[in-house]
Protein backbone atom coordinates (compact mmCIF):
# COMPACT_ATOMS: atom_id res chain seq x y z
CA UNK A 1 0.00 0.00 0.00
CA UNK A 2 1.20 3.51 -0.78
CA UNK A 3 2.14 5.84 2.02
CA UNK A 4 0.82 9.39 2.20
CA UNK A 5 4.13 10.88 1.07
CA UNK A 6 4.56 8.35 -1.76
CA UNK A 7 1.06 9.16 -2.99
CA UNK A 8 1.66 12.92 -2.88
CA UNK A 9 4.96 12.53 -4.73
CA UNK A 10 3.37 10.40 -7.45
CA UNK A 11 0.38 12.66 -7.99
CA UNK A 12 1.89 16.12 -7.54
CA UNK A 13 2.34 16.50 -11.30
CA UNK A 14 -1.45 17.01 -11.41
CA UNK A 15 -1.23 19.66 -8.71
CA UNK A 16 -0.81 23.27 -9.92
CA UNK A 17 1.52 24.16 -7.03
CA UNK A 18 3.56 20.97 -7.18
CA UNK A 19 6.61 21.59 -5.01
CA UNK A 20 8.55 19.73 -2.40
CA UNK A 21 7.46 22.44 0.00
CA UNK A 22 3.82 21.47 -0.29
CA UNK A 23 4.72 17.82 0.25
CA UNK A 24 6.63 18.86 3.37
CA UNK A 25 3.61 20.81 4.64
CA UNK A 26 1.26 17.84 4.34
CA UNK A 27 3.88 15.68 6.00
CA UNK A 28 4.09 18.18 8.89
CA UNK A 29 0.30 18.01 9.29
CA UNK A 30 0.51 14.22 9.30
CA UNK A 31 3.19 14.25 12.00
CA UNK A 32 1.13 16.55 14.23
CA UNK A 33 -1.91 14.32 13.68
CA UNK A 34 0.06 11.29 14.91
CA UNK A 35 1.00 13.13 18.10
CA UNK A 36 -2.60 14.17 18.71
CA UNK A 37 -3.76 10.62 17.99
CA UNK A 38 -1.35 9.30 20.61
CA UNK A 39 -2.78 11.62 23.26
CA UNK A 40 -6.38 10.90 22.25
CA UNK A 41 -5.77 7.17 22.58
CA UNK A 42 -4.42 7.48 26.10
CA UNK A 43 -6.81 10.22 27.24
CA UNK A 44 -8.45 7.94 29.79
CA UNK A 45 -5.08 7.01 31.32
CA UNK A 46 -3.20 10.32 31.37
CA UNK A 47 -4.00 13.74 32.79
CA UNK A 48 -5.15 15.08 29.43
CA UNK A 49 -8.92 14.95 29.95
CA UNK A 50 -10.96 17.79 31.37
CA UNK A 51 -10.90 21.55 30.99
CA UNK A 52 -7.87 23.77 30.57
CA UNK A 53 -9.45 26.58 32.60
CA UNK A 54 -9.77 29.15 29.82
CA UNK A 55 -12.18 29.96 27.00
CA UNK A 56 -11.40 30.33 23.31
CA UNK A 57 -12.54 33.24 21.15
CA UNK A 58 -15.90 31.51 20.64
CA UNK A 59 -16.62 31.69 24.37
CA UNK A 60 -16.28 27.91 24.60
CA UNK A 61 -14.42 26.29 27.49
CA UNK A 62 -11.13 24.89 26.22
CA UNK A 63 -10.32 21.26 26.90
CA UNK A 64 -6.74 20.25 27.67
CA UNK A 65 -6.67 18.30 24.42
CA UNK A 66 -7.84 21.40 22.50
CA UNK A 67 -4.79 23.27 23.72
CA UNK A 68 -2.45 20.32 23.15
CA UNK A 69 -3.68 19.78 19.59
CA UNK A 70 -3.40 23.48 18.77
CA UNK A 71 0.18 23.61 20.02
CA UNK A 72 1.08 20.41 18.13
CA UNK A 73 -0.06 21.73 14.76
CA UNK A 74 1.37 25.22 15.30
CA UNK A 75 4.74 23.75 16.30
CA UNK A 76 4.85 21.27 13.42
CA UNK A 77 4.21 24.02 10.89
CA UNK A 78 6.73 26.33 12.56
CA UNK A 79 9.57 23.85 12.22
CA UNK A 80 8.53 22.89 8.70
CA UNK A 81 8.88 26.52 7.59
CA UNK A 82 6.29 26.26 4.81
CA UNK A 83 3.60 28.30 6.59
CA UNK A 84 3.80 31.99 7.49
CA UNK A 85 0.48 32.31 9.38
CA UNK A 86 -2.33 30.22 10.85
CA UNK A 87 -5.94 31.01 11.70
CA UNK A 88 -7.04 28.64 14.46
CA UNK A 89 -10.29 28.19 16.33
CA UNK A 90 -8.27 28.36 19.54
CA UNK A 91 -6.62 31.73 18.82
CA UNK A 92 -8.54 35.00 18.70
CA UNK A 93 -5.97 36.70 16.48
CA UNK A 94 -4.05 35.43 13.49
CA UNK A 95 -1.05 33.38 14.62
CA UNK A 96 2.11 34.50 12.80
CA UNK A 97 5.59 33.05 13.00
CA UNK A 98 8.42 35.34 14.02
CA UNK A 99 11.30 33.27 12.62
CA UNK A 100 12.69 34.44 9.27
CA UNK A 101 12.48 30.91 7.87
CA UNK A 102 8.72 30.70 8.28
CA UNK A 103 8.15 34.26 7.07
CA UNK A 104 9.32 33.11 3.65
CA UNK A 105 6.69 30.34 3.66
CA UNK A 106 4.35 30.29 0.67
CA UNK A 107 1.27 29.06 2.51
CA UNK A 108 -1.27 30.05 5.14
CA UNK A 109 -3.45 27.56 7.01
CA UNK A 110 -6.87 27.75 8.67
CA UNK A 111 -7.63 24.95 11.12
CA UNK A 112 -9.86 23.58 13.81
CA UNK A 113 -7.26 21.60 15.79
CA UNK A 114 -9.77 19.39 17.61
CA UNK A 115 -13.30 19.35 16.26
CA UNK A 116 -15.89 17.77 18.54
CA UNK A 117 -13.73 18.02 21.66
CA UNK A 118 -16.83 18.14 23.89
CA UNK A 119 -17.12 14.41 23.12
CA UNK A 120 -13.64 13.47 24.40
CA UNK A 121 -14.73 11.98 27.71
CA UNK A 122 -17.43 9.80 26.12
CA UNK A 123 -15.07 8.22 23.58
CA UNK A 124 -16.85 9.55 20.49
CA UNK A 125 -14.80 10.15 17.29
CA UNK A 126 -13.26 13.62 17.11
CA UNK A 127 -11.10 15.22 14.44
CA UNK A 128 -8.89 17.93 13.01
CA UNK A 129 -9.92 20.09 10.03
CA UNK A 130 -7.46 22.06 7.91
CA UNK A 131 -7.51 24.37 4.91
CA UNK A 132 -4.48 25.55 2.91
CA UNK A 133 -4.13 28.70 0.77
CA UNK A 134 -1.30 30.35 -1.10
CA UNK A 135 -0.38 33.58 0.64
CA UNK A 136 -1.06 36.81 -1.25
CA UNK A 137 2.32 38.43 -0.56
CA UNK A 138 5.83 37.11 -1.14
CA UNK A 139 7.49 37.34 2.27
CA UNK A 140 7.24 38.71 5.77
CA UNK A 141 4.69 37.86 8.46
CA UNK A 142 1.40 36.56 7.12
CA UNK A 143 -1.59 38.88 7.27
CA UNK A 144 -5.29 38.52 7.95
CA UNK A 145 -5.90 39.33 4.28
CA UNK A 146 -3.93 36.20 3.35
CA UNK A 147 -6.62 34.15 5.11
CA UNK A 148 -9.67 36.16 4.03
CA UNK A 149 -9.87 34.48 0.65
CA UNK A 150 -12.97 32.69 -0.65
CA UNK A 151 -12.97 28.93 -0.34
CA UNK A 152 -12.70 28.49 -4.12
CA UNK A 153 -9.07 29.61 -3.77
CA UNK A 154 -8.12 26.76 -1.45
CA UNK A 155 -5.29 24.70 -2.85
CA UNK A 156 -5.84 21.83 -0.41
CA UNK A 157 -8.09 20.86 2.46
CA UNK A 158 -8.73 17.86 4.62
CA UNK A 159 -9.45 16.38 7.98
CA UNK A 160 -8.11 13.77 10.36
CA UNK A 161 -10.62 11.59 12.21
CA UNK A 162 -9.56 9.93 15.46
CA UNK A 163 -11.90 6.99 15.91
CA UNK A 164 -11.83 3.20 15.77
CA UNK A 165 -9.05 3.86 13.27
CA UNK A 166 -7.29 7.14 12.53
CA UNK A 167 -7.71 8.45 9.00
CA UNK A 168 -6.40 11.47 7.10
CA UNK A 169 -8.65 12.50 4.21
CA UNK A 170 -7.60 15.30 1.87
CA UNK A 171 -8.03 16.89 -1.53
CA UNK A 172 -5.95 19.17 -3.74
CA UNK A 173 -8.79 19.67 -6.21
CA UNK A 174 -8.20 16.36 -7.97
CA UNK A 175 -10.56 14.08 -6.07
CA UNK A 176 -10.58 12.91 -2.46
CA UNK A 177 -8.32 10.23 -1.00
CA UNK A 178 -8.22 8.70 2.46
CA UNK A 179 -5.24 7.30 4.36
CA UNK A 180 -5.46 5.11 7.45
CA UNK A 181 -2.77 5.24 10.12
CA UNK A 182 -1.03 1.91 10.66
CA UNK A 183 0.10 2.24 14.29
CA UNK A 184 2.55 -0.65 13.96
CA UNK A 185 4.74 1.34 11.56
CA UNK A 186 3.50 4.88 12.22
CA UNK A 187 2.57 5.56 8.60
CA UNK A 188 -0.58 6.80 6.86
CA UNK A 189 -1.39 4.26 4.13
CA UNK A 190 -3.74 4.77 1.19
CA UNK A 191 -6.89 2.87 2.13
CA UNK A 192 -9.74 4.82 0.50
CA UNK A 193 -8.76 6.02 -3.00
CA UNK A 194 -11.09 8.27 -5.00
CA UNK A 195 -13.73 8.72 -2.31
CA UNK A 196 -17.17 9.80 -3.56
CA UNK A 197 -20.63 10.15 -2.06
CA UNK A 198 -22.93 7.21 -2.88
CA UNK A 199 -25.77 8.44 -5.10
CA UNK A 200 -28.59 7.02 -3.00
CA UNK A 201 -27.90 8.66 0.34
CA UNK A 202 -30.51 8.11 3.04
CA UNK A 203 -29.00 9.64 6.21
CA UNK A 204 -29.74 13.10 7.53
CA UNK A 205 -27.64 14.55 10.35
CA UNK A 206 -29.02 17.47 12.33
CA UNK A 207 -29.55 18.33 15.97
CA UNK A 208 -33.34 18.01 16.05
CA UNK A 209 -33.40 19.25 19.64
CA UNK A 210 -33.27 22.73 18.09
CA UNK A 211 -36.32 22.07 15.91
CA UNK A 212 -38.46 24.84 17.41
CA UNK A 213 -35.76 27.37 16.58
CA UNK A 214 -35.26 26.28 12.95
CA UNK A 215 -36.39 28.27 9.93
CA UNK A 216 -39.50 26.94 8.22
CA UNK A 217 -37.49 25.61 5.27
CA UNK A 218 -35.40 23.42 7.58
CA UNK A 219 -38.52 22.13 9.35
CA UNK A 220 -40.10 21.25 6.02
CA UNK A 221 -36.98 19.40 4.90
CA UNK A 222 -36.95 17.35 8.11
CA UNK A 223 -40.62 16.51 7.53
CA UNK A 224 -39.74 15.48 3.96
CA UNK A 225 -36.97 13.19 5.27
CA UNK A 226 -39.44 11.48 7.61
CA UNK A 227 -42.17 10.82 5.04
CA UNK A 228 -42.78 7.30 3.74
CA UNK A 229 -41.93 7.07 0.04
CA UNK A 230 -40.16 3.86 -1.08
CA UNK A 231 -39.51 5.33 -4.54
CA UNK A 232 -37.11 7.84 -3.00
CA UNK A 233 -35.85 5.52 -0.25
CA UNK A 234 -37.68 7.47 2.44
CA UNK A 235 -38.07 7.75 5.32
CA UNK A 236 -34.40 8.55 5.76
CA UNK A 237 -32.41 7.51 8.79
CA UNK A 238 -31.30 10.17 11.26
CA UNK A 239 -27.74 9.94 12.60
CA UNK A 240 -26.17 12.79 14.57
CA UNK A 241 -22.91 12.52 16.51
CA UNK A 242 -22.24 16.17 17.29
CA UNK A 243 -18.79 16.19 15.71
CA UNK A 244 -18.64 17.70 12.21
CA UNK A 245 -15.75 15.47 11.13
CA UNK A 246 -17.45 12.29 12.36
CA UNK A 247 -20.85 13.13 10.87
CA UNK A 248 -19.39 14.22 7.54
CA UNK A 249 -17.07 11.20 7.33
CA UNK A 250 -19.95 8.77 7.88
CA UNK A 251 -22.11 10.51 5.31
CA UNK A 252 -19.25 10.60 2.79
CA UNK A 253 -18.90 6.83 3.04
CA UNK A 254 -22.60 5.90 3.33
CA UNK A 255 -24.37 8.82 1.66
CA UNK A 256 -26.24 11.52 3.48
CA UNK A 257 -26.61 15.19 4.35
CA UNK A 258 -25.24 17.15 7.30
CA UNK A 259 -27.09 20.30 8.36
CA UNK A 260 -26.15 22.96 10.89
CA UNK A 261 -28.60 25.73 9.99
CA UNK A 262 -29.16 29.19 11.31
CA UNK A 263 -31.69 29.37 14.14
CA UNK A 264 -33.73 32.06 15.85
CA UNK A 265 -31.02 32.20 18.52
CA UNK A 266 -28.06 31.96 16.11
CA UNK A 267 -29.14 33.22 12.64
CA UNK A 268 -25.72 32.45 11.16
CA UNK A 269 -25.44 29.04 12.73
CA UNK A 270 -22.41 28.07 14.83
CA UNK A 271 -19.93 26.63 12.35
CA UNK A 272 -17.01 28.79 11.23
CA UNK A 273 -16.55 29.53 7.54
CA UNK A 274 -12.75 29.56 7.29
CA UNK A 275 -11.69 26.47 9.17
CA UNK A 276 -14.80 24.29 9.23
CA UNK A 277 -17.19 24.99 6.35
CA UNK A 278 -14.72 25.92 3.59
CA UNK A 279 -12.46 22.85 3.90
CA UNK A 280 -15.41 20.45 4.30
CA UNK A 281 -17.18 22.11 1.34
CA UNK A 282 -14.06 21.68 -0.82
CA UNK A 283 -13.94 17.99 0.09
CA UNK A 284 -17.68 17.58 -0.51
CA UNK A 285 -17.56 19.04 -4.01
CA UNK A 286 -14.49 17.01 -4.93
CA UNK A 287 -16.34 13.88 -3.78
CA UNK A 288 -19.31 14.66 -6.05
CA UNK A 289 -21.39 16.29 -3.32
CA UNK A 290 -22.46 19.83 -2.59
CA UNK A 291 -22.17 22.45 0.16
CA UNK A 292 -24.18 25.62 0.68
CA UNK A 293 -25.72 27.95 3.23
CA UNK A 294 -29.10 26.80 2.01
CA UNK A 295 -29.12 29.67 -0.48
CA UNK A 296 -25.58 30.10 -1.85
CA UNK A 297 -22.45 28.07 -2.53
CA UNK A 298 -20.12 28.02 0.48
CA UNK A 299 -16.95 28.26 -1.60
CA UNK A 300 -18.06 31.53 -3.21
CA UNK A 301 -18.49 33.44 0.06
CA UNK A 302 -15.99 36.25 0.62
CA UNK A 303 -14.94 36.02 4.28
CA UNK A 304 -15.22 39.19 6.37
CA UNK A 305 -13.35 38.07 9.49
CA UNK A 306 -11.41 35.07 10.79
CA UNK A 307 -14.15 33.56 12.95
CA UNK A 308 -17.14 34.26 10.71
CA UNK A 309 -20.06 31.84 11.10
CA UNK A 310 -22.40 30.59 8.37
CA UNK A 311 -25.31 28.13 8.10
CA UNK A 312 -24.10 24.85 6.60
CA UNK A 313 -25.72 22.18 4.41
CA UNK A 314 -23.38 19.58 2.91
CA UNK A 315 -23.40 16.03 1.60
CA UNK A 316 -24.92 13.99 -1.21
CA UNK A 317 -25.77 16.39 -4.03
CA UNK A 318 -29.46 15.59 -4.58
CA UNK A 319 -30.14 15.77 -0.84
CA UNK A 320 -28.53 19.21 -0.50
CA UNK A 321 -30.40 20.44 -3.57
CA UNK A 322 -33.70 19.28 -2.08
CA UNK A 323 -32.91 21.11 1.15
CA UNK A 324 -32.07 24.26 -0.85
CA UNK A 325 -35.39 23.96 -2.66
CA UNK A 326 -37.20 23.86 0.68
CA UNK A 327 -35.23 26.83 1.98
CA UNK A 328 -36.13 28.90 -1.10
CA UNK A 329 -39.79 27.89 -1.07
CA UNK A 330 -40.33 28.64 2.59
CA UNK A 331 -38.07 31.65 3.09
CA UNK A 332 -39.75 34.95 4.07
CA UNK A 333 -40.74 36.90 0.98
Amino acid sequence: MKTLIEFISETQADFPYATGEFTRLLNDIGIAAKLVNREVNKAGLADINGYFGQQNVQGEDQKKLDVFANECFLSAMRYGGMVCAVASEENEELYTYDNAFSQKGKYVVAMDPLDGSSNIEVNVPIGTIFSIYRRLGDSGPGTVEDLLQPGNRQIAAGYVIYGSSTMLVYTTGKGVNGFTLDPSVGLFLLSHPNMTFPEGGNIYSINEANYIYFQEGVKQYINYCQQDDPATNRPYTTRYIGSLVADFHRNLIRGGIYIYPGTLKNPNGKLRLLYECNPVAFLAEQAGGKASTGFERILDIMPQHLHQRVPFFTGTKHMVEKAEEMMRNYSPK
